[in-house]
């Protein structure tokens, strides 16, 4: 009985251990990325190349998501508020719901799983080839000429994407009501404009932002530190999209709190 509480105890011990070392370094790389983010030099043709392969190839599975989330909203509040004899709901419900909560989580997990894998595998690859090495012998910092592109880049892009987002998101759920609960088309769109608030847009664009910034940091964290080969550059991916989905639901609780606070 004394060794197995012993062995649990060791157990425990070297995962906390391991926890806040893993922390650790996570903050420090945070904060080394964050430092360098202001400082020259900027490779604006890699910010550039980034921008795009984050904005406008993520458009699609963006859109797609983001419609039929819409739809699918605003069928199940159909659902729900005919008992009532509250149809008219569906229409701000579908706006608050895709604005706020459905177009910057659901885009940003998207983006988790496409982005945030990719950059894990290629700067993963590049550091157990020791590509990396080599742009520190050519007096290049690997931090700015890798991450920080890819930080900014998810940075300005995720709101984008979150805003257009919205608009296909609402025209689901428009789409949905007009042709299978025979809404009146300008009935729904005045009701969908006298419920629009800017706070709706600016929370779901600001979690946007902070959403981009964890999915950069994250798969680019993962891909520097991996090593053991490919084992390692895989094991570095999974632990990029799982890591990163995880902060991005926890910090879509902190963000709700602090901009609808009841």
């Amino acid at each position: 009985m004394f060794q197995q509480i012993m062995s649990f105890i060791n157990t425990l011990g070297r995962f906390l251990i391991g926890f806040f070392r893993a922390s650790g370094d996570l903050i420090l790389f945070t904060a080394n990325t964050l430092l360098k983010c202001f400082r020259r030099p900027f490779y604006l043709r890699e910010i550039i190349r980034m921008c795009i392969e984050i904005g406008f190839y993520s458009l699609p599975v963006v859109a797609l998501t983001t419609i039929f989330s819409g739809m699918v909203i605003a069928i199940q509040t159909y659902e729900a508020v005919s008992k009532f004899s509250a149809e008219g709901a569906v229409s701000m419900v579908v706006l608050v719901a895709v604005t706020r909560e459905l177009a910057p989580v659901m885009a940003a997990l998207m983006v988790s799983g496409r982005i945030g894998a990719a950059m894990a595998a290629e700067i993963g690859t590049m550091r157990v080839t020791e590509q990396i090495d080599a742009l520190s012998t050519l007096k290049t910092n690997p931090v700015q000429y890798l991450i920080v592109p890819r930080v900014i880049a998810g940075v300005l892009m995720m709101p984008l994407l979150v805003l257009l987002g919205d608009i296909i998101g609402i025209c689901g759920g428009y789409l949905v009501g007009v042709t299978k609960m025979d809404f009146n088309a300008t009935t729904y769109l005045v009701n969908t404009w006298n419920t629009l608030k800017a706070m709706d847009i600016i929370s779901g664009m600001t979690k946007a932002a902070v959403f981009g910034f964890i999915i950069t940091v994250l798969g680019c964290y993962h891909g520097f530190k991996s090593q053991g080969g490919a084992q390692g550059v895989g094991q570095a991916t999974t632990n990029a999209v799982v890591s990163s989905s995880i902060l991005i639901l926890i910090f879509n609780y902190i963000l709700t709190e602090m901009f609808f606070k009841m």
